[in-house]
């Protein structure tokens, strides 16, 4: 499939995309489309798309641009990798310069774009999604303790993938071919008061990953765990920042690009109780890529050295 261009990537209607990935706009002022934060929790929309300029500027983060620089933060990937998700979308809603027409009431519909999520179910049954959790080499017992089969709707058509809830009540929605979410966005934090240590991943199959890794070591899954912030989108960390100084220990498993670094460094600047523990997977893009690549091998090399 012949990959998008920047040139053609930057045409594609940013106020369309957003209500692609299940965010709509709190307010509209004329050619401004006022939305809560894609890449962070808020309670005040301070996320503004102009629609006529098609671009972006979050005034929480004091950072905008044009979509692909929305997708790179958004999807924590290179603009080469976001334009390579690009290509994979069908029906791609190109922006159409000049005057914007706003419907008769204040907010948009788009009903048959938008994501809309029709019925969760607490067990993955679907073969096609167990395979995908084959491929991320995450167990079934471990997905289906902490996610859902889901069914979404999106341009008129019926979707199943792997569903990951949110504090907010939306779904990070994930398959093979699939990477998405539903209204509203927010970070998951799970967890018992009794632990003074969080474990912070930007993603939930990151999450999984520690989750499979804990139980390759001991066979076993405990119920008393540590809490854990996934935060669902890197943009988020700035919110929970307050949450996370109440834990005196921090651990840091973010991801090894430039963004889950710089991240990384700016929160050990912050004092001891935060900890690096991408160590781990240094030569890694994130902790699921050691999984899949390394981490298993070692294991098994492991127990091929103890029965000699």
């Amino acid at each position: 499939m012949k990959r998008l261009s920047f040139a053609e990537a930057r045409k594609i209607d940013l106020v369309q995309y957003l209500s692609d990935l299940g965010f709509e706009p709190a307010k509209i002022r004329s050619n401004d489309y006022w939305y809560l934060s894609p890449l962070r929790q808020e309670k005040t929309p301070s996320f503004k798309v102009n629609r006529k300029l098609n671009v972006w500027f979050d005034h929480g983060i004091q950072k905008g641009g044009n979509l692909v620089n929305f997708g790179m933060f958004f999807h924590t990937c290179s603009a080469t990798e976001f334009l390579q998700k690009l290509s994979l979308t069908n029906r791609l809603p190109f922006h159409q310069p000049g005057p914007t027409l706003l419907p008769q009431s204040s907010t948009p519909v788009f009903k048959k774009e938008k994501i809309n999520l029709i019925e969760v179910r607490d067990q993955i049954s679907s073969v096609s999604l167990q395979k995908y959790l084959s491929v991320r080499k995450i167990p079934l017992s471990i997905a289906n303790r902490f996610c859902k089969e889901s069914d979404f709707e999106l341009y008129d058509k019926k979707y199943t993938v792997i569903g990951f809830q949110n504090n907010a009540g939306g779904y990070e929605l994930r398959s093979a071919h699939f990477k998405g979410s539903s209204s509203p966005k927010g970070v998951t934090l799970l967890g018992e008061d009794y632990s003074a240590t969080i474990l912070v991943f930007e993603g939930f199959f990151d999450f999984l990953s520690y989750q499979t890794i804990q139980h390759l070591k001991t066979m076993l899954l405990s119920n008393q765990q540590p809490n854990f912030l996934i935060l669902n989108s890197i943009g988020f960390i700035e919110k929970m920042k307050l949450t996370l100084e109440k834990f005196a220990s921090v651990h840091l498993y973010l991801d090894r690009d430039s963004k889950g670094l710089t991240v990384t460094k700016e929160l050990l600047s912050l004092g001891t109780r935060y900890q690096d523990k991408s160590l781990l997977y240094e030569n890694h893009k994130d902790l699921n890529d050691y999984l899949v690549n390394e981490h298993l091998n070692k294991e098994q090399s492991q127990r091929t050295g103890r029965r000699l």
